[in-house]
């Protein structure tokens, strides 16, 4: 802490950092009342790495999704000093700093913290770098994974649904083991983005129960076995303990304080406190006040997360983990999520709007967004005659499959955009509808839903959500959620609250009833939502393969 300015002070500011997908967000916040006194943004240099590796330039495989780590130190060399500055914030004020990352975002590091793809003789090689959450192409080694779990009646496996993600810690490990063994090899630490930046804020190696539990299969303890591991690869037999294994931190404890180095690249004193690290999803539940059980928090952009705090654990079907503390100390964490949701309104917006819906926006000032949400919010539900699936990305939750592909049924030559737009927004409510299905079927009753993130600016997608789920949607006021979840994290690290829920209640803002489901309308979704359901689980669960061996021929042919 910031020993000239107590944790007490009405004057004491703590920083928060959200690491994105494409950009590194900061917010300066005030500790005694979670006022938002400044932001900041920096894009990433390199956003997402899907295409060619930066270094060579070299095409990458499908389905690959990295990063650069200079482009998160970047953040804070420049949106950190950017924030103070535009806040007019003299730096001795801030007692805290907080982070988090998407995940799972996961990269191999030398003993001392080194990225690979930074060493000599690393930097042509694609599994040097971090591996972004949405790095689905560890999909095999994810079935590997789940089969042999299954077959030996792994214990851990209940907690995450009976099957765990291409997107988490192992499988994106094997990968690199059956890929490339050398980088395998010289991996020390295969560690959480969200665990690296507070090393190199700090100076010190932390592992914070968020990540290890929902992305690292670590429950009650203990990691995945030696035995187990080792069956599925004899040279993979001590990943766990040699390059994943470090005592874990809990949410909201002190990681230490800035180094002189971190320091000088952020402004802010050395010895400033560190919070532990976390993820977006999960830290943004600090500033939704979502903390309680039973208040499920949607955190909608690119993809959505939902998570939930319960007083005990059940096992629910295709969820993305139940940890002990993954959210606050005290409770069970669950998890759900959806791989593409912003994505794939993007998609269509970007890729498809005819020429004169792009002219019509130009001219009003607007984006492609708002001219098809208003040309299809004039719909009757149903009018379209459209159902889809929202797989265009894989499937998170409840299938848990990323080799899925997205489907449009009911297109004729009467079909316009706006129409497609509307079933997309659709089949992303019907599948948070599935999923909140999932938790009530298992004994896990959602009371409430709290929606952030920047789809919340979009009153259009929010109605439909509202009248597809038949329940009020409440909406986290912040429009930097996960980095003020992260200054929240922060206050309590440098002291300043007693707890996350003390300072969630002192610091977080919710809209309660934002925006309310209209009977009529939540009534005709349901036969919508019933044809959905059909197709959901006739492409998922069995009745057809065809959209796995369109993936595989794809594949095939991109690679031959």
């Amino acid at each position: 802490m910031n020993a000239n300015v107590s944790a007490n002070n009405d004057d004491a500011v703590v920083i928060g950092i959200d690491f994105g997908t494409l950009s590194g967000r900061v917010v300066a916040v005030r500790v005694r009342d979670g006022a938002e006194l400044a932001t900041a943004v920096h894009p990433y240099e390199h956003g997402v790495v899907s295409r060619t590796l930066p270094a060579t330039g070299a095409p990458l495989p499908p389905d690959t999704a990295l990063q650069v780590p200079e482009d998160y130190r970047a953040v804070l060399r420049n949106a950190v000093p950017k924030a103070l500055a535009a806040g007019g914030i003299a730096p001795e004020r801030v007692i805290g700093i907080g982070t988090d990352f998407t995940a799972c975002t996961v990269l191999p590091a030398t003993a001392t913290g080194v990225p690979l793809c930074e060493l000599p003789g690393f930097a042509d090689r694609p599994h040097a770098y971090p591996k972004l959450w949405k790095h689905h192409a560890a999909q095999a080694e994810a079935d590997e994974i789940n089969a042999l779990a299954r077959r030996r009646g792994e214990a851990w496996l209940p907690r995450y649904g009976g099957r765990v993600s291409a997107e988490w810690q192992f499988a994106k490990g094997l990968q690199v083991l059956r890929e490339d063994p050398e980088v395998y090899d010289h991996t020390d630490r295969w560690i959480e983005a969200a665990d690296w930046i507070v090393w190199q804020l700090c100076g010190r190696e932390t592992r914070n129960v968020c990540a290890a539990g929902y992305k690292g299969i670590h429950q009650d303890g203990a990691w995945p076995t030696r035995d187990y591991l080792a069956e599925l690869d004899p040279r993979f037999a001590r990943f766990a303990e040699e390059k994943v294994a470090h005592p874990l931190s809990q949410l909201g404890d002190r990681a230490g304080g800035l180094t002189a180095e971190a320091a000088a690249w952020t402004g802010l004193p050395e010895g400033t406190a560190v919070a532990v690290g976390n993820v977006d999803a999960h830290v943004t539940a600090a500033a939704a006040q979502t903390v309680e059980p039973g208040r499920m928090l949607a955190v909608m952009g690119t993809s959505t997360c939902h998570v939930m705090n319960g007083t005990g654990f059940a096992e629910v079907p295709g969820m993305c983990g139940a940890v002990r503390d993954g959210i606050a100390p005290g409770l069970w964490g669950y998890e759900a999520g959806q791989s593409g949701v912003g994505d794939i309104f993007g998609w269509l917006a970007e890729g498809f709007a005819p020429p004169e819906y792009v002219r019509e926006a130009r001219e009003q000032g607007i984006s492609v967004h708002d001219v098809l949400s208003r040309r299809a919010a004039a719909q009757p539900v149903g009018g379209h005659g459209l159902v889809a699936l929202d797989w265009h990305s894989g499937n998170r939750s409840v299938l848990v499959d990323h080799d899925l592909s997205g489907v449009i049924a009911g297109m004729t030559l009467a079909t316009r955009p706006e129409d497609v737009y509307r079933a997309l927004v659709e089949a992303t409510a019907f599948g948070t509808r599935t999923i909140l299905d999932a938790f009530a079927g298992s004994g896990v009753p959602v009371a409430e839903l709290t929606v952030a993130g920047g789809l919340k600016r979009n009153a259009f997608v929010m109605r439909i959500y509202a009248d597809v789920l038949g329940r009020p949607l409440h909406v986290a006021d912040s429009d930097e959620a996960p980095a003020l979840g992260s200054a929240i994290h922060a206050a309590v690290a440098a002291g300043a609250h007693p707890d996350i829920a003390a300072a969630s209640a002192a610091m977080g803002s919710t809209t309660r009833d934002a925006v309310l489901p209209d009977p009529g309308r939540s009534a005709a979704y349901d036969d919508l939502y019933a044809v959905y359901t059909e197709l959901h689980d006739h492409f998922g669960r069995g009745g057809s393969d065809a959209l796995h061996r369109l993936r595989a021929l794809r594949n095939q042919s991109l690679s031959s």
